[in-house]
């Protein structure tokens, strides 16, 4: 079975958990930020809604430098706006996964900063780690900024404290 095929089912199911921690973040918090060092609620959820478009340029060019290319961030505005924009780049990205041969995951991608490297390997491990990876982790850090806020936090693979299960 084509890698492609495998993952398509993983992406799924991560992009709707993402999208639930992001449509519940309460839209006054954009500034929140649980310590000095936290990057702020408003920041956190753009960077989490932009990561499909990274995903897209792991899949789709054998290469990217940071310090040479610019990508606008997302403004947090609502919960809704962040939601939709992650929505629009989560599609471009699973058709991007859909349209990715064998041949092309097992080839070599590379992440630069100013030529400097930061990651060299298969476009696999690539996508895999910065990508799909790298969304959980920022995710995961949302989930502790709404149980800060005392919001509710959706359960993601199970229920979480705040779902209610007959018990």
């Amino acid at each position: 079975m084509p890698f492609s095929t495998l993952l398509t089912a993983e992406l799924a199911s991560e992009f709707k958990n993402t999208r639930k921690i992001l449509e519940r973040l309460p839209d006054s918090q954009g500034e929140f930020r649980p310590h000095d060092k936290s990057m702020p609620l408003g920041k956190l959820a753009g960077h989490v809604a932009q990561l499909p478009s990274f995903m897209s340029i792991i899949l789709t060019t054998p290469a990217y430098d940071f310090g040479k290319t610019k990508s606008p961030s997302l403004v947090f505005e609502s919960a809704g706006q962040i939601a939709a924009a992650f929505d629009e780049l989560a599609t471009k990205a699973q058709s991007d996964l859909a349209g990715t041969s064998d041949e092309a995951f097992e080839e070599i991608w590379k992440l630069t900063y100013n030529d400097q490297p930061i990651f060299s390997g298969t476009r696999f491990h690539a996508y895999r780690l910065m990508g799909i990876n790298h969304m959980i982790h920022h995710r995961a850090q949302l989930g502790v900024y709404l149980r800060l806020l005392n919001q509710p936090v959706p359960g993601l693979y199970g229920p979480s404290a705040d779902d209610k299960m007959g018990f």
